[in-house]
Parts: C-alpha cells; sequence; structure tokens
C-alpha cells in the first residue's frame, strides 16, 4: 500500500486537512501521515470546525513531530510551506503546495483553504490510483 506524508510547519492546519481529505476520499488504498516540522500542542480549532461542516471529523488528531523515518518510509511527502526542513531522500516523490496558513485565523478564512486542498487530494489520488498496477 502506498504511503502519503503531509508536512507543514505546526501540524495543526495544512496537513492535519489534507490528510483528513485523504484518508476520507482514498479508504484503505493508502496509508495516511501528517507530521509538522514545529508542531503546535493541538490542531487548529478553525480547521476541525471547518472540516466537521464537510462531515470529516479530525478533532482527535494531535500534532506530530517530523522524523527523518516519516519521510523514509513514506512513498510520497507533500510540504506545505516547511522550507527545507523536510529531509530530502532518494527515490522519494515530492509535492510543495502552496497553501496560505490558517493559523490564528477565523473558520471564514480556513474555508478556501479546505477547498483547495481537497481538489489537491482528489487530483493525487486520481493520479496514484493511475500509477498503480492492474490487478
Amino acid at each position: 500500500m502506498p504511503t502519503v506524508l503531509f508536512v507543514c510547519i505546526h501540524n495543526a492546519g495544512r496537513s492535519q486537512m489534507a490528510a483528513a481529505w485523504l484518508r476520507h476520499l482514498a479508504g484503505d488504498r493508502i496509508e495516511v501521515r501528517s507530521a509538522g516540522s514545529a508542531p503546535a500542542s493541538a490542531v487548529n480549532p478553525a480547521a476541525v470546525e471547518a472540516m466537521r461542516e464537510v462531515g470529516i471529523d479530525m478533532s482527535a488528531e494531535v500534532p506530530k513531530i517530523l522524523t527523518a523515518e516519516a519521510v523514509g518510509e513514506s512513498d510520497v511527502c507533500v510540504t506545505m510551506g516547511c522550507g527545507d526542513t523536510c529531509e530530502v531522500f532518494p527515490g522519494k516523490h515530492y509535492l510543495d503546495w502552496k497553501l496560505d496558513d490558517p493559523a490564528g485565523q477565523g473558520v471564514e478564512a480556513v474555508r478556501p483553504v479546505r477547498d483547495a486542498i481537497k481538489g489537491l487530494v482528489e487530483d493525487l489520488v486520481a493520479d496514484m490510483d493511475a500509477a498503480r498496477p492492474a490487478p
């Protein structure tokens, strides 16, 4: 099973929403991880609320620290504003998604980020499904 790692600085908003969308859209076809280079103490409540609005509950998620092992064990690493803090491993597929950071903003500001992430995740799932060998 392929593994995707979503990385942002605090692992409290963008990467958590991306992971939640991927779990929701891909089910058990793709293993999902998320982490941050400087994790926050909790997931952004506005991000939790924005995802709840679309029927996805991520209230139990906890920000996690980015480790070399997590990157090394992932097939695809999606960065979202973490700069050079994400180690680069040969043979891994890297994507860098340019998204506004919703930290410290209300749900109104998070909704467009949530919706942009959904579209990017849908494209990622389609690409990964197309690359999967036929049974």
